[in-house]
């Protein structure tokens, strides 16, 4: 789910970042959000319907259409608004259920407040039923579910998994010669996993829907990401293409640097998408999943073509990779071809929230030394798993920089190195400057 106040602490929910979320021109009513200006019966019938479906959030106090002059964000009473919403749900839910309620205040005294309700589909009795119907939810609108959606609803096991929680991927290896020894300088990793619509469960990949995603891919920033990062090794680039193995249900798009060193591909990146096979499967929560691999060997390039000094990755250069990444999984096109292969709604689209790192050697080895300074005894590092902050949205400059700072200092510190808080602030303020 792209909202990231869904998965946001109660003290990350402040008014001023639900206002900020109702002023996105781009933020309507979806498979996964509603606004309620206040309470009403209706708002029970969204309740079980995102329960019944993919889960989301309503928020109340919140006006559904916007109009020149009139403030969106105008507020309700929260605890008469909360009872009624409570005493709605026991009456008219079967079996009677309670999503979880969060009360967002007004900073202006006026004693009016917010109220956000999560619904989860993982931990909802499903179905859940309002007079023996199961409402569920389509895009920005409630319907009813027909005979089969309603059995399969019933029969699913009560930790089916409707929509993931937790982004993890699996972690990397190096790959070796045939002496055993690693090929690449590290590996970088993220992903997200998606759940699969009803046609995207059984159909196979198709050649226009994956070439639509290499498309996307060239257009996003990752390319000059990579670029960034190759420092200079490569004048060329293949651009993301079909390479390896691929399947009726695997894509694989590989965007490789083109280098006449005898190291050949100074820079790669590899974008796995893996649809769930549904043959012989009964589970209701099929997962896709996507997985983003960078690969530098900017390093083994410099020492094939005997490079003066002994190359170091600089730190500007993996804050504008970790930028870069982060920026194309939130890019909206990028976004639409990833929700047209599993075939759901934009909204299913969750943003990144787990990052692997492997390397080859000690990472403090591979860092420009510029600014930083070893802990006498602080032990090796090859990388880690880096935890993004649910909190924050990714599509948002701010937030996105503020998650890639967080991973450099963590990298610094688990690298046994101090001084990268100031180096990273140092480079935010110089590119401030030069904007």
């Amino acid at each position: 789910m792209t909202n990231s106040l869904f998965a946001a602490s109660a003290a990350d929910l402040t008014i001023e970042r639900i206002r900020a979320l109702a002023a996105r021109p781009d933020q309507v009513e979806s498979l996964t959000l509603e606004f309620k200006r206040e309470y009403s019966k209706s708002l029970v019938t969204g309740i079980a319907a995102m329960a019944n479906t993919y889960g989301g959030m309503i928020l109340v106090g919140i006006n559904d259409k916007v109009e020149v002059g009139v403030d969106r964000v105008v507020g309700v009473d929260a605890q008469e608004t909360i009872d009624k919403i409570a005493n709605a749900c026991s009456e008219m839910l079967d079996p009677p259920w309670e999503p979880d309620f969060f009360t967002v205040p007004f900073d202006d005294g006026s004693g009016r407040s917010v109220i956000v309700i999560r619904i989860d589909p993982n931990v909802a009795p499903r179905p859940l039923l309002i007079d023996l119907r199961a409402p569920i939810r389509l895009s920005g609108r409630n319907s009813l579910a027909d005979r089969d959606r309603l059995l399969r609803l019933a029969r699913e096991e009560p930790s089916a998994g409707v929509l993931p929680r937790g982004q993890s991927v699996m972690a990397p290896r190096l790959n070796q010669d045939n002496a055993g020894e690693a090929t690449e300088d590290f590996i970088l990793r993220t992903g997200i996993n998606l759940p699969m619509g009803e046609a995207g469960a059984w159909r196979p990949l198709s050649e226009r829907t994956v070439s639509a995603l290499a498309q996307a891919l060239d257009r996003s920033s990752f390319r000059d990401a990579l670029e960034t990062l190759g420092h200079g090794s490569f004048s060329q680039a293949t651009g993301f293409r079909q390479l390896g193995h691929n399947r009726s249900r695997t894509a694989r798009l590989v965007f490789q640097a083109i280098s006449r060193a005898p190291v050949s591909d100074p820079v790669e990146a590899v974008v796995t998408v893996n649809l769930p096979e549904p043959y012989g499967s009964t589970s209701t929560g099929l997962m896709a999943s996507i997985t983003f691999d960078v690969i530098a060997r900017v390093r083994r390039y410099a020492d094939s073509i005997k490079a003066e000094q002994d190359y170091r990755y600089p730190v500007p250069n993996l804050a504008d990779l970790l930028d870069g990444l982060l920026r194309t999984l939130a890019d909206p096109l990028v976004v639409t071809e990833i929700a047209r292969i599993a075939d759901i709604d934009t909204a299913l689209v969750s943003q990144p929230r787990e990052l692997h790192l492997l390397t080859d050697g000690h990472v403090r080895s591979l860092l420009h030394p510029e600014g930083l300074q070893e802990i006498p005894d602080a032990g090796a590092s090859f990388g880690g798993t880096f935890r993004a902050n649910p909190a924050l949205d990714l599509r948002v400059a701010a937030e996105r920089q503020e998650q890639v700072d967080d991973w450099i200092r963590q990298l610094g510190l688990d690298a046994g190195l101090t001084g990268m808080e100031a180096r990273i602030e140092r480079y935010r303020a110089k590119n401030k400057s030069t904007a």
